[in-house]
């Protein structure tokens, strides 16, 4: 039993995190177009033939952009919470109501055996939710757009083999950026990002045992350094495969499993493949 993971982009140009198994998949956001999103997915060997819905996080344009060309052409059902919906006049007006399906906080959806439960967290949109996808015995996190390290996000974190975590910045950077000081407050004021040092330890206080794998989100691209979050995970990765989710290409493909009695996580550094 396996679990594919990818993340199609990752950054304030972009967002779409695919998670599947080898019959059914979820596309959590998409914020790139149809044509991008295609695009990378065939490079990465993933096929959009089983991908079954679309998951929305919150309203934000890099999150929702690609929703409407991708629904209509695919015909897929668009997951999303009633206040997002009604705080987003783009997806109202671009797709029809017959797509979307209510989403509720802590309610299972079933995609065939995949379990998707939505969670609030805290982020300035009107209803921002992460989500956990589980197939079985085995828990992949999708968590970026945080405004700091809740309850929830603590105790889904908990659970997960693999996790997208949000790193949008480094203080340091930031402080020292151009950004107008009202921007600055945005992102580092309890409702908009969370730092390198803020994902790093909740990394170090709740990490999970069962930990193999975790893609770190949602960079800045003015205010964080790929190789500079990289390294400061790598020094206390203690075994878990740490990498950088770019906002300019698509990941590797991630098989996620568990042995033949569940009992322990099997790590597949990197597995590209064709359906």
């Amino acid at each position: 039993m396996s679990v594919y993971i990818c993340s199609l982009n990752s950054g304030s140009n972009g967002n779409c995190y695919y998670v599947g198994d080898e019959r059914d998949a979820v596309l959590i956001d998409a914020g790139l177009s149809c044509r991008e999103t295609e695009k990378r997915m065939l490079r990465a060997g993933l096929s959009m033939s089983k991908v079954r819905a679309i998951f929305v996080s919150h309203e934000h344009s890099d999150h929702i952009r690609g929703i409407p060309v991708i629904a209509k052409k695919y015909d897929l059902p668009v997951y999303i919470t009633q206040g997002t919906f009604s705080n987003s006049s783009f997806l109202r007006l671009e797709l029809d109501r017959q797509y979307f399906v209510r989403l509720t906080a802590f309610a299972e959806v079933r995609i065939g055996d995949l379990c998707i439960t939505a969670f609030p967290k805290i982020h300035d949109a009107m209803d921002p939710h992460s989500f956990i996808v589980t197939r079985g015995d085995i828990k992949i996190g999708i968590f970026t757009d945080l405004g700091r390290c809740c309850d929830n996000l603590i105790a889904y974190f908990k659970q997960c083999h693999a996790a997208f975590l949000e790193a949008n910045y480094d203080e340091a950077m930031l402080d020292g950026g151009r950004y107008p000081w009202h921007l600055k407050q945005r992102i580092r004021g309890g409702r908009g990002h969370i730092s390198n040092r803020e994902a790093l330890q909740l990394f170090l206080d709740h990490r999970p045992p069962h930990l193999s794998h975790l893609l770190l989100a949602h960079l800045s691209q003015d205010n964080n350094c790929p190789d500079l979050v990289q390294r400061l995970f790598n020094d206390h990765a203690n075994g878990v495969h740490v990498t950088v989710a770019s906002r300019h290409v698509e990941s590797a493909v991630y098989c996620i499993g568990t042995d033949s009695i569940g009992a322990e996580v099997r790590k597949v550094e990197q597995l590209v493949f064709g359906f």
